[in-house]
């Protein structure tokens, strides 16, 4: 899984879970990239182990990874045989990142998963996952599966956590073999994500085209400061009183988790269009082919083992192919 030539860090993407995912997987092995992690999220896109399979059958050198998958969305066993099922149908090629499920529960109306309920249910994924019995509800359970009819245990797959603030980074230094961070872990391999599009010669980085690309991203920090902090956070931002009106307006109080988080990271719905101007919130890398190249420097002079790049608008293939290339 080598780098683009002369990439400074590895450099993988970050995909939903949808129709196009194996075309563009296939995609991404084309132009070099290492690894695609697909997204997870049950009330907003398709299974991921679905689609991860029919990848694993396309390709045959990229890695693969799930950013993130959620405790709650499946049980300790049955997330160990999807694990399993992924890591025999790629050759070893996956690995899985777990999280506390902030978005996918916030669309459900739920809270973020406490970490120490993560780690105790990563804990128990990598004690089955290695062939022990482990204690799951009181009672103990093993992966029985018959030789032949699942890969031998130990299964060959990586587990990481995607560790944001100090006490997920502690935790992932006693329970994982990597992270999804936005600062290097002091012991772990650490990937960092980056929203972004290469800009075409003399583009204007806020031209429609960027934002189209990039909207999708530039709303996020609208979703979640509306989502954790309220209507007094998101009415700071630039056009969010409009935005948490019209939102309002569309849904009584106890039905609004199903509007904000609405197009998350992959389209716009017609009230997210005005915040498409708003350059701030995700990490984001706009440029020509030199300033990415300088970014990609520069984090890989920070620490950061692996970059994440998950584009998004309306043309994901140009957004792949034209990042690949600047990042030669």
């Amino acid at each position: 899984m080598s780098n683009p030539e002369n990439t400074p860090v590895e450099l993988s993407c970050g995909l939903p879970p949808g129709p196009e995912f194996s075309d563009l997987a296939a995609l991404a092995e084309e132009c070099g990239y290492a690894r695609v992690w697909i997204f997870g999220s049950a009330p907003l896109w398709e299974d991921p182990f679905a689609h991860l399979a029919l990848a694993a059958s396309r390709t045959s050198r990229i890695g693969f990874g799930t950013a993130v998958s959620i405790p709650s969305e499946r049980s300790e066993m049955a997330m160990a045989s999807s694990i399993a099922t992924v890591a025999r149908l790629s050759g070893g090629r996956f690995r899985v990142c777990f999280g506390t499920g902030a978005t996918a529960r916030r669309t459900m109306g739920r809270a973020p998963l406490p970490l120490k309920a993560v780690g105790e249910y990563l804990s128990a994924v990598r004690g089955l996952l290695e062939g022990q019995t482990v204690t799951i509800d009181g009672s103990p359970v093993r992966m029985l599966h018959a030789e032949g009819l699942a890969a031998p245990r130990p299964v060959d797959a990586q587990i990481w956590l995607s560790a944001f603030g100090p006490r997920a980074i502690e935790l992932a230094g006693r329970v994982a073999d990597g992270i999804i961070g936005q600062h290097p872990h002091p012991t772990l391999p650490t990937a960092t994500m980056r929203a972004g599009t290469v800009l075409e010669p003399g583009e204007h980085r806020e031209s429609r085209r960027v934002r189209e690309a990039v909207g999708p991203w530039r709303a996020v920090a609208y979703h979640e400061a509306y989502a954790i902090a309220g209507a007094r956070a998101v009415d700071a931002m630039p056009g969010g009183a409009q935005w948490r009106a019209e939102v309002e307006r569309l849904a009584p109080e106890d039905e609004r988790h199903l509007l904000t988080h609405q197009g998350h990271v992959t389209h716009l719905t017609e009230r997210d269009l005005p915040l498409t101007g708003f350059d701030g919130g995700f990490p984001s890398m706009i440029g020509e082919p030199d300033a990415i190249r300088a970014e990609l420097t520069r984090l890989a002079g920070r620490g950061v083992r692996e970059v994440i790049y998950t584009p998004s608008g309306p043309d994901v293939a140009r957004e792949l192919t034209t990042f690949a290339a600047a990042a030669r």
